[in-house]
């Protein structure tokens, strides 16, 4: 099976293409090169292009196209929405529309839990109501609602609304909800939290590879928008189980600092869905991703400060004065 992914070069896509090739798939990569190529396989087939460049050439003889191209979160989103809407409303559509007219039999789309906006002691499953009201999470949704569009019986299409993600990849980000408070508890033997209330869905990084192994396995006749997380928690027992895990495993001692600063995003979903649909069974909790992260340090506590690890930091100097790399 021939698979190209899209954005492969980015955290996700780093993780995701050695299992892909370990299970035997034909992977291409297809990336604009935001953070470089070095953290892929040696043997995986990288094509150097803008996505905006791509037309229904570049789709024919896949089987499969996995789209994790886009800006990645919200302080992305923030910094230029216009750019983010341009990315990550009209391009995935876009994208998915060629690769129907190549033949390609399924289009997995990389979504967010955040398109739920802020919700108040919710459960939320697939069919729940959008609320929704910043950027990225705005943008996200619009680019699901395209690509669902296109589903038919010879196009499978497939939304994978993440939870927030978090773990060990070769390109490595420090940006996200685990890592980060991981980073400062390592270097700065304390971790902030701006609001210890508000609930997130966590997914490991391992779990999210799997999710798309899940995906691209299902047969084809199975379409649809699917959450994927490990579990529900509040950010402050987020901050707990990290400091659990620093304490434990090095000898520093970490303080909680609680900021009590509003945010607009809040909500609890279940994955049931994809658990009975698409065979997705998550195993790792915040405590094996903190762990992990712990036990990797070494990897990249030497250039911690570096711009490679905030997708923030590569946003802006992309965006600075042109819209795109040549």
């Amino acid at each position: 099976m021939k698979i190209l992914i899209i954005g492969g070069a980015g955290y996700v896509g780093s993780a995701l293409t050695p299992v892909l090739l370990d299970h035997g798939y034909d992977v291409t990569v297809l990336d604009i090169g935001w953070f470089g190529f070095v953290h892929l396989p040696e043997n995986i087939n990288i094509i150097k292009k803008d996505a905006f460049d791509c037309t229904e050439d570049d789709f024919k003889s896949y089987d499969i196209c996995i789209n994790l191209s886009g800006i990645s979160n919200d302080p992305g989103a923030e910094y230029d929405p216009v750019r983010n809407f341009i990315y990550n409303a009209a391009l995935p559509p876009y994208l998915a529309l060629m690769a129907k007219r190549a033949g390609v039999r399924r289009y997995i789309y990389s979504s967010t839990c955040s398109v739920y906006g802020y919700t108040v002691d919710k459960l939320y499953d697939e069919t729940s109501k959008i609320s929704c009201n910043y950027p990225y999470g705005v943008s996200k949704f619009s680019s699901e609602q395209g690509v669902m569009h296109l589903q038919d019986d010879t196009f499978s299409t497939i939304c994978l609304r993440k939870g927030t993600i978090s773990g060990v990849a070769p390109r490595m980000r420090m940006d996200l909800i685990v890592n980060t408070m991981t980073l400062y508890a390592m270097t700065k033997n304390k971790i902030v939290v701006n609001n210890p209330s508000i609930w997130r869905p966590i997914l490991a990084l391992k779990d999210a590879v799997s999710a798309y192994l899940r995906a691209l396995q299902a047969d084809y006749s199975i379409s649809g928008t699917f959450n994927i997380a490990y579990d529900n928690y509040t950010v402050g027992s987020v901050a707990d189980i990290v400091k659990e895990s620093v304490e434990t495993l090095t000898d520093k001692q970490v303080s909680i600092d609680i900021q009590n600063v509003q945010d607009v995003r809040n909500y609890k979903v279940t994955s049931e869905k994809a658990k009975t649909t698409l065979g997705f069974h998550p195993r790792h909790s915040v405590y094996d991703i903190a762990n992990e992260l712990v036990y990797n340090w070494y990897l990249f506590e030497k250039d911690i400060d570096d711009d490679k690890y905030y997708n923030i930091n590569i946003c802006k100097k992309v965006f600075k004065n042109k819209l795109r790399i040549e």
